[in-house]
């Protein structure tokens, strides 16, 4: 006889083991299914890893440059071995808490990958191999896989995707980096940083072409300055290796025909839902192209049956996917939402940081809203001189009339951080002067926000004067 559950989740992502937890705390019995360790790719080989990566190659970068403090070091240099060992020891802390979380909630963890299969007795089921599972309610979180470019040359061993490039165990003296989405500008970061001559090609016309304009100019010059080679517009027609054993993208930027050379190249070009053997025949619900169509609850057409995450499209964040698992249990367990899913805060970790929340100016204005906008310039910031920081800002949008917080946009030290204030301030309707009723401490870089949004009024203290915009 098949073992039942109240609710399985298929994947243990952060969609899916936040889900299942969930789940178990509202007194579900729950099983989760996983391939491979829990904490999907953002814990195992996507955000944390790369943050580890960037924190380290970040450190590295701040030693040569000790001098900007009077401190003095001579022979910096650094081993790889070690930054992949204190990046896996991160990785492994991390799971290990994890699969804690899930022991000590009682959640039934399954190996194995999970195919949804027709109903049984008019119950959901899974196939997990030869097993088969009952349940009421099943979520799929199965995320998503590094996209493939139909390029020639791109099953060459020296293409690789972001797997691929952490399992290296050197940093390449020269890397190409095919996409500057955040994907893109984090390695880029990262090997940057370690003294590789880093290319990126980017076939839209500016790097992070989805984030406000002048984030992605700010971004632009700081990583040339740190030696990156950046072309955008350029159109990647063919990967070959040369005579010398390095590899080579041949593109096409602006109707002119070049070449990138190094050692490795990165295809950071997005990710794609993963869907193979998620279905069985006959039991696939209604699709929006690649991606799983539900509804507000993340309800698929397949009654009792939820899908989260990357397999369902749009903003592509851990944060986001644990958002959808913990809804998809509040509507399995009759619980209106506890959170505003439409409001997603999303980070950048290069250096300096950057994070968004809300609509930009550009975005309001295509939709009719008439704006309101207050800016402050990092440079003025006492944390941020002191720190030596390099260029940034932050930026606030709000309502015209209401003057209500519609986004923001920061590039500074800590942005990742601090952005959260501008999302509990939109999700709740808060206005510039609802904000402004909270005391920064000094020094701090969050005072920037502070000044940003007195800038709204024309009254920042720290910059210079400019007319009243009430």
């Amino acid at each position: 006889m098949s073992e039942k559950f109240d609710l399985i989740v298929i994947g243990g992502g952060p969609g899916g083991y936040v889900a299942a937890i969930r789940g178990a705390q509202k007194g579900l019995n729950v099983a989760l299914i996983e391939a491979d360790r829990v904490g999907g790719t953002c814990l195992n080989r996507g955000c944390i890893p790369t943050k580890a990566m960037i924190h380290a190659s970040s450190l590295y970068r701040e030693m040569q440059e000790g001098d900007r403090f009077g401190l003095h070091a001579e022979h910096v240099s650094y081993d790889y071995d070690k930054i992949c060992e204190y990046k896996q020891e991160t990785v492994d802390t991390l799971v290990g808490g994890v699969e804690q979380l899930l022991k000590g909630n009682k959640v039934t963890l399954i190996e194995g990958r999970g195919t949804l299969i027709p109903p049984q007795g008019g119950i959901n089921a899974v196939a997990v191999e030869e097993e088969t599972y009952l349940a009421d309610n099943i979520i799929l979180a199965s995320g998503s896989r590094p996209a493939e470019l139909p390029i020639e040359g791109a099953d060459l061993p020296h293409v690789l995707n972001s797997d691929g490039l952490f399992a290296l165990d050197h940093a390449p003296d020269s890397l190409v980096i095919i996409g500057g989405g955040v994907i893109g500008v984090e390695f880029a970061t990262v090997f940057a940083n370690l003294g590789s001559q880093v290319t990126i090609l980017e076939a839209l016309p500016k790097i992070l072409d989805n984030f406000d304009k002048e984030i992605s100019q700010n971004l632009k010059m700081i990583l040339k300055k740190r030696g990156v080679d950046i072309h955008t517009s350029a159109l990647v027609k063919k990967f070959a290796e040369t005579e010398t054993g390095m590899v080579m993208a041949e593109y096409e930027e602006k109707g002119k025909e070049s070449a990138a050379v190094g050692d490795y190249i990165l295809v950071a070009a997005g990710r794609r839902p993963v869907i193979e053997g998620l279905f069985a025949e006959g039991v696939q619900p209604e699709m929006n192209g690649r991606y799983v169509k539900v509804d507000e609850n993340y309800l698929t057409s397949i009654p009792g049956v939820y899908a989260i995450g990357d397999l369902i499209g749009g903003i592509q964040l851990a944060h986001a996917a644990s958002a959808h698992g913990i809804r998809a249990v509040e509507a399995i367990c009759g619980d209106s939402a506890s959170q505003n899913v439409d409001v997603v805060p999303a980070g950048v970790y290069t250096d300096p940081e950057i994070a968004i929340v809300g609509m930009t100016e550009a975005r309001a204005k295509e939709q009719g809203i008439d704006v309101i906008t207050g800016k402050f310039i990092m440079s003025a910031n006492g944390k941020s001189l002191i720190t030596k920081e390099e260029r940034g800002f932050i930026k606030v949008v709000a309502e015209a009339g209401t003057e209500k917080i519609l986004g923001a946009q920061m590039v500074c030290a800590r942005a990742t951080d601090m952005i959260g204030e501008f999302t509990t301030a939109i999700v709740n309707d808060l206005t510039v002067s609802d904000m402004l009723r909270s005391i920064m401490s000094h020094p701090t870089y969050s005072e920037g926000i502070g000044e940003a949004l007195e800038d709204v009024h024309g009254m920042s203290l720290h910059t210079a004067p400019r007319p009243s915009r009430r």
